[in-house]
């Protein structure tokens, strides 16, 4: 069974370790403690990883977060991954920070990556793990808040928070949406 793993974030250092970038940080994580490394490939990064006789390919878009779909589509279409086995990890500010919730579907709420993917697929059936970042930036600022790395209080929960998102990845590959949300969403 194949599975695309898409985290979303933007290249370039200004970016990294922002909370925009949660997505490319957790596929960062899993790929180390695999053992594996991303190779620059067609509009994304590329990795490989199996787990209980399944195929997770990993791909951290190079079209920037508002051009995700570009890249989601090409890597569907190049490695035959239908959607239902698609997942894509995105930061979520309507989430308190610490928060994981996996969906099956749903709407963009607002977050540009999740917009461009469901436009050029032409539909949200994919799964979306949702990271929540919280909310903590005043009024016309949430740009600036994404865009800024964690707090001192949230980094010594990062790596734990990486961890059980890894954990659900997995998860969803080898049990499925449905138990993992029962097992891990809280």
């Amino acid at each position: 069974m194949k599975y695309l793993i898409v985290g979303l974030g933007n290249i370039g250092p200004e970016y990294a370790d922002t909370r925009h970038n949660i997505g490319f940080m957790i596929l960062d994580a899993f790929v180390k403690q695999e053992g594996a490394k991303f190779y620059n490939d067609r509009l994304a990064y590329y990795s490989e990883v199996n787990h209980k006789a399944r195929t997770l390919f990993l791909i951290k878009p190079t079209t920037y977060m508002n051009n995700s779909g570009k890249a989601v589509s090409h890597w569907m279409k190049t490695l035959k991954v239908p959607v239902e086995n698609v997942l894509v990890l995105v930061d979520d500010i309507a989430l308190p920070f610490g928060t994981l919730r996996l969906k099956p579907k749903g709407s963009a709420a607002g977050h540009n990556g999740l917009k461009h993917i469901e436009a050029t697929l032409g539909n949200n059936e994919y799964a979306r793990l949702r990271f929540g970042v919280g909310n903590d930036f005043p009024k016309g600022r949430q740009v600036d808040y994404v865009l800024n790395g964690f707090d001192k209080e949230e980094l010594p929960e990062l790596p734990a928070l990486i961890d059980r998102s890894i954990e659900m990845i997995k998860s969803f590959a080898t049990i499925g949406t449905e138990l993992t949300m029962t097992r891990y969403n809280k």
